[in-house]
């Protein structure tokens, strides 16, 4: 079996910023530099053949090359508990066409539907219970502005889960 998702790799010139901003809140799990992506599409657990079906399928998506800006920061919950410090994606009408392209992709191998919304961003960090205050790290890079980002090409990853968290290897490369 195999844990896949889509997505995009920021260059060096936003992850290095991104880097910098690792800091400040005790107890955060901060993501390392090869984990830092725009995840357009979870796919989960799939088998060999699903996995064939899938590469084939997203070797078909076909989008123009756009530019992409991460103006701010922001949180995710889960049952009332922040669980992610994020860089915002702004909103982008090439991003979402990509995006919807790539869950078409997903639905033509075979996976079901993704009924989450989509919402853009680069994960910095996962947060617990036990992490200290984060409102001071939100308030220092509410006004993150970073360089634009010019995407050609997505990526699809497998992640690999251990003691040590999650690894993402790059599998294949698709030039838009």
């Amino acid at each position: 079996m195999h844990r896949l998702f889509v997505a995009l790799r920021p260059p060096a010139e936003i992850r290095d910023p991104l880097i910098d901003t690792m800091e400040g809140v005790v107890g955060a799990r901060w993501q390392g530099d090869d984990q830092l992506h725009l995840t357009l599409r979870f796919v989960g657990e799939v088998d060999a053949a699903q996995a064939n079906d899938l590469v084939s399928a997203l070797q078909a998506v076909r989008a123009a090359p756009f530019t992409l800006q991460l103006r701010g920061v922001g949180t995710f919950e889960r049952k009332g508990r922040t669980n992610a410090l994020w860089a915002k994606v702004e909103e982008s009408e090439p991003l979402t066409i990509l995006h919807r392209r790539v869950e078409r992709a997903c639905r033509a191998a075979g996976l079901a539907p993704e009924t989450r919304k989509f919402v853009p961003h680069v994960t910095i960090a996962r947060v617990n219970a036990s992490t200290g205050p984060i409102g001071g790290w939100l308030a220092q890079h509410g006004r993150l502005t970073l360089p634009d980002w010019h995407v050609s090409r997505f990526h699809l990853y497998e992640s690999r889960l251990d003691a040590g968290g999650a690894h993402y290897e790059p599998l294949l490369e698709f030039a838009l």
